[in-house]
């Protein structure tokens, strides 16, 4: 029972914040096309560090902004592997806890 409620603790960590980088940039999309320019990119990095990165690079191609960007270009993609490995070594190692 405890380790299916650290899995199921996780799985939603995960889901939350890929869930808010979408929103985030989705967000930023609709301010630059409103004229407010854009903002927020402190926020976008910190989403994509926490496990978001995969969500966002997705999302850049989805609603085709911030495509241009090289920086956003480069690093989405690498920190979304390294994002997907650490989510794999903690599904995979999370029963060493108890």
């Amino acid at each position: 029972m405890g380790m299916t409620i650290l899995y199921v603790g996780f799985a939603v960590y995960i889901l939350a914040v890929n869930f808010y980088a979408f929103r985030f940039l989705k967000t930023q999309k609709e301010n630059y096309e409103a004229g407010d320019g854009i903002k927020g990119d402190g926020k976008l990095l910190l989403a994509a560090l926490l496990g978001g990165a995969v969500a966002i690079y997705a999302s850049m191609f989805f609603l085709r902004f911030r495509l241009g960007n090289l920086f956003f270009m480069i690093f989405m993609p690498l920190l979304a592997v390294l994002n997907i490995y650490c989510f794999f070594l903690g599904f995979r190692g999370i029963y060493m806890f108890f």
